[in-house]
């Protein structure tokens, strides 16, 4: 049997140049020139409409000139392909960016997550749009001009053409282009294939990039003493993809909220993220970086809040269940729940109770100041049905599946709601695991989700979009209290102004680092009063 992918024809480079920019035009970037189309309909701009697919295969026949190696174009041309072809999918059903922020979200998902985004859809997709193209330039003999000048007048000339199409274009439209890219920014993140460019940057800027001299942040932390004597214990739950809109706390019309209903949880109702994706939201909001003056490399290279509050003599645990901490925790101070044989946990993902106990051991070691991240799965999409047990489905009819722009937008927002449901459920377990031990420590709680998430809504699903151009259902986020009359009395701290507090005042990220140091009253130059909730809501000890 001869070779599947054997040549069977030949063609001139030039030409397969050419096919190749107008399947990349009027295919693989079929979102974009709707978007383009659209754009241009609304503002009565004919000539932009129809000159759009002549300016975006000008440079594609530039670019494609330019990599027509011999020998190398077919092989990265049928990898260009495949990916652009899931860079399209991507695109066109959950209308995400192809940036760089997208490209870190995508290097840093782990494998069974990544799993969660293939099914029939995806995959028919993929085949279609980019196993098929690939396989039919594998057939292709490419036919090189021989001789330097040969190689070159094809390329110069394909080249030229390219340059003409796109001075005429801008030539005549570039007002417009830069009008509408100007008030549109989320247009450059629709191309194809930006996402090949920008995976370059990113694993330059990771990789290859000379890392920076590493800060210690907080060496003078020290850990007042509680007014009963009894050692704290804290524990921070990091909720992943909950939005705060869908939380009956912060007003929403259905009961997601029923197991938590009596704790007397304080819920901050105006707060928003560092990022739009976990692996820039966590080492943010565990950074004393602001969101603004954020990096990610100069994050990595300080102590975390996490190291902080170490310094200060308290022991700490982060128990993992989301594919990693983003590097906010210390690894030897990391409790992987998937690799401790839980009945929560099957071969591809582990509920959150998985975590229960791991946590449990952790408490009833040395009684001695704790600190304890647990970092859910939480509201994890694509596969929402996944993050919570069948029989604790509570909305119907919910989307089980992962292809869920084919669902009804009710089916998703049941899905989504039964994650909530179950986070709520998840919560009080660990609550109830807690009260116990109060006899032994001062103990507080603390839920907050690291970004949001969309359902549908302005045909926009899951996360990651940039922020500058995010929807306040991807930064809108849930923070929730669970403070103990024990825990206010020892630390001396006002409930009724700190929930005054948070029923009005806006809050984001940025104020967590320096709230987890004052909800534990400890003292260091690195905390800031302004942005530590707990500091404005402080009375005088009882001991004075």
């Amino acid at each position: 049997m001869r070779n599947l992918f054997a040549a069977r024809y030949s063609i001139k480079i030039q030409y397969l140049v050419v096919l190749l920019a107008l399947y990349y035009t009027f295919v693989l970037n079929r979102p974009l020139l709707g978007k383009l189309f659209e754009l241009g309909q609304e503002s009565g701009l004919v000539l932009f409409q129809y000159s759009a697919p002549v300016l975006l295969f000008s440079l594609l026949v530039v670019l494609f000139s330019l990599v027509s190696i011999p020998y190398l174009f077919k092989p990265f041309m049928m990898f260009l392909t495949l990916t652009s072809a899931v860079a399209m999918y991507g695109v066109e059903q959950y209308h995400i960016s192809l940036g760089v922020s997208m490209m870190e979200n995508v290097f840093e998902t782990n494998s069974s997550e990544a799993g969660t985004y293939l099914n029939a859809s995806s995959i028919g997709f993929i085949l279609l749009y980019g196993v098929l193209p690939c396989m039919l330039l594998g057939w292709f003999k490419i036919d090189y001009p021989k001789g330097i000048w040969g190689q070159f007048k094809p390329r110069l000339a394909l080249m030229l053409i390219g340059v003409i199409g796109i001075g005429s274009v801008l030539g005549t439209q570039y007002k417009n282009y830069a009008s509408i890219g100007r008030n549109n920014h989320y247009l450059g993140g629709m191309i194809i294939p930006a996402q090949f460019f920008n995976s370059i940057k990113y694993l330059n800027n990771t990789y290859f990039s000379t890392p920076l001299e590493y800060i210690s942040v907080g060496d003078d932390a020290q850990l007042a003493s509680s007014q009963n004597n009894k050692p704290s214990l804290v524990v921070m739950i990091l909720g992943e993809t909950a939005r705060a809109q869908n939380f009956t706390q912060n007003g929403y019309d259905r009961n997601t909220n029923p197991y938590t209903a009596s704790e007397g949880l304080i819920s901050l109702n105006k707060v928003t993220s560092c990022g739009t994706y976990t692996a820039l939201s966590v080492p943010c909001m565990f950074s004393d970086l602001k969101q603004a003056d954020y990096d990610k490399a100069m994050a990595l290279s300080r102590d975390s809040i996490v190291d902080v509050i170490a310094k200060a003599g308290v022991e700490t645990l982060w128990i993992e269940n989301d594919g990693g901490d983003k590097g906010a925790a210390q690894p030897n101070h990391i409790v992987n729940a998937n690799e401790l044989n839980s009945p929560f946990c099957n071969t591809e993902y582990c509920y959150d109770e998985s975590m229960l106990a791991p946590m449990q051991t952790f408490i009833e070691g040395k009684s001695q100041d704790k600190f304890l991240v647990l970092h859910t799965m939480g509201s994890h999409g694509p596969t929402y049905w996944q993050r919570y047990p069948a029989d604790m489905e509570t909305f119907e009819p919910s989307c089980n599946q992962s292809d869920i722009e084919h669902c009804s937008d009710d089916a998703i927002r049941n899905v989504y709601d039964n994650t909530i449901v179950y986070t709520d459920y998840f919560i009080e377990k660990v609550i109830e695991t807690l009260k116990p031990y109060q006899e032994h420590y001062n103990i507080a709680l603390t839920y907050v989700s690291d970004h949001g998430e969309s359902l549908g809504e302005n045909g926009m699903y899951l996360h990651g979009t940039p922020y500058a151009m995010a929807p306040a259902e991807q930064t809108h986020v849930p923070w929730l209290f669970w403070l103990p009359e024990q825990y206010v009395q020892a630390k001396g701290i006002d409930r009724a102004c700190f929930s005054h507090m948070a029923s009005q005042e806006s809050f984001s990220h940025d104020n967590l680092y320096h709230s987890l140091l004052g909800i534990y009253g400890i003292k260091t130059q690195a905390k800031s009063d302004q942005l530590d909730m707990f500091s404005r809501c402080s009375r005088p000890s009882s001991h004075a």
